[in-house]
């Protein structure tokens, strides 16, 4: 009863959490022109804004998974949802870009401790059987939060001001926190007295930033040299790492663990080839359908909204079937809607548009929970920490890796110019493109989904 009680407190507590930080980074971006426009910022400072906060959450999130391991998934939880309301709370008194960015890297940390641990603690209060299904609920969380950002963070920052986005962040925050200290008396450590590989951790943040922020600055020259000084990085921490005695993230779960090693992979490309399609279908639907941002918000919206209610099906049908099934046919799906994007144009009667928003939906919506069951079920109860932080870092890099690649795309057919009437049909060009290289990925990404092996539980 009392184990029951435990997974019931846990999962209550990875929903509030779940939401939290999606929302508030999908609302922050709805807010960004007029976050701009206060502090007259130029592009390149106001999309730090969001980088920063990206940059942040990559770097920590497998080191903070790897320490709550080893000092307590709780501890490490309550502190990084402390920092990140505590940063959301000073936010409302920015007075400078400078003071923006500071405080959306301290969120940054304080989000990377709190997905390092959320599904750990989840993983180890829930009993196996229940896993997936609880794993789902917790998606489904996410996704509510970033279906409710660009709508909500609009509404707010409208009617309220921008402020008030980070606000909201402090009364859930101190919920969650007083349901921690109150309901939660359990502890999680299975890897106690371990050494803390902080040379590794230098290395992975290090080479993680070089990566990503060489990514966001593509295609100039500077991003492909940061990129490359990166990746250099990025391989020595693997050589670091397969001789570290007490590493931050064991390489053996790659080598050793094929199930782990290629549901992660899966995860990457999934994210590298979906990311973007909001991006992209927002310029459309404003610039080319003629959309308002709040009609066009809502449009939108059907993806999320559909992945939120498939997400529980799927994590409790992966409970039952092979997760690696139901996995790979949610991202044939992907593929699938992301091949019928390719054909869009600035005719298409919005119902299909909507049906085909609702493919993704259901693919992504089959894909995640299951895929993360099978990363989180993979590994030892020691490893869950570095596991929870491996698969989020896949998120980040892919969404990076998306965003980079529609950059690339968009210079290359239309340049660094804003969207007129002149270059609309420049602009399809190059969406056309962008969906079926995404196309192509997803398609890859099955394969690689497929071949990862049976999930052998120890249960």
């Amino acid at each position: 009863m009392k184990s029951r009680f435990t997974g019931r407190v846990a999962l209550f507590i990875a929903v509030l959490a779940g939401f939290l930080t999606p929302f508030d980074s999908s609302a922050v971006n709805i807010a960004l022109p007029t976050i701009g426009t206060e502090f007259s910022m130029d592009a390149i400072t106001l999309s730090w804004v969001a980088t920063a906060y990206l940059l942040a959450s990559a770097a920590f999130l497998v080191p903070t998974g790897r320490i709550a391991d080893i000092v307590g998934r709780k501890k490490v939880f309550k502190i990084g949802l402390s920092v990140f309301t505590i940063a959301s709370f000073l936010m409302i008194f920015s007075v400078s870009p400078e003071m923006i960015i500071a405080l959306r890297v301290i969120q940054g940390i304080g989000s990377a401790m709190i997905f390092g641990t959320a599904v750990a603690i989840l993983t180890s209060a829930v009993p196996p059987a229940e896993r997936g299904k609880s794993l789902g609920i917790y998606i489904t969380s996410v996704y509510l939060g970033l279906a409710a950002g660009p709508f909500l963070g609009g509404l707010l920052t409208g009617y309220l001001g921008w402020r008030s986005i980070f606000l909201i962040n402090v009364p859930l925050g101190l919920l969650t926190l007083a349901m921690i200290h109150l309901m939660m008396k359990e502890e999680w450590a299975d890897a106690r007295g371990e050494h803390f590989d902080l040379a590794g951790s230098l290395l992975y943040g290090f080479s993680l930033v070089g990566v990503m922020y060489g990514l966001s600055l593509l295609p100039d020259a500077a991003g492909y040299i940061i990129a490359i000084a990166g990746a250099v990085l990025l391989a020595a921490f693997v050589w670091w790492e397969i001789h570290e005695k007490s590493p931050v993230l064991e390489m053996k779960l790659f080598i050793e663990n094929r199930v782990f090693a290629f549901s992660n992979l899966a995860a990457l490309i999934n994210y590298s080839a979906t990311f973007a399609v909001t991006f992209f279908m927002s310029l459309y639907l404003q610039y080319i359908r003629g959309l308002s941002p709040e009609y066009a918000g809502l449009v939108l919206i059907i993806q999320p909204i559909t992945q939120a209610a498939i997400s529980p099906f799927a994590g409790k049908l992966s409970d039952r079937i092979e997760p690696g099934i139901i996995a790979s046919t949610g991202m044939a799906l992907n593929a699938f809607g992301l091949f019928l994007l390719v054909f869009i144009s600035d005719s298409t009667p919005f119902v299909l548009f909507a049906a085909v928003l609702a493919v993704l939906g259901l693919g992504f919506g089959l894909f995640s929970s299951p895929n993360l069951n099978a990363i989180m079920t993979s590994v030892e109860k020691k490893y869950y920490g570095i596991a929870s932080g491996t698969q989020g870092t896949m998120r980040l890099i892919g969404q990076m890796l998306s965003m980079g690649m529609a950059t690339m795309i968009l210079a290359f057919f239309i340049g660094r110019v804003v969207i007129t009437i002149d270059n609309h049909a420049r602009f399809i060009s190059g969406m056309h493109a962008a969906f079926a290289l995404f196309t192509i990925l997803c398609i890859v990404g099955v394969f690689f989904s497929m071949v990862r092996g049976k999930l052998r539980r120890d249960e």
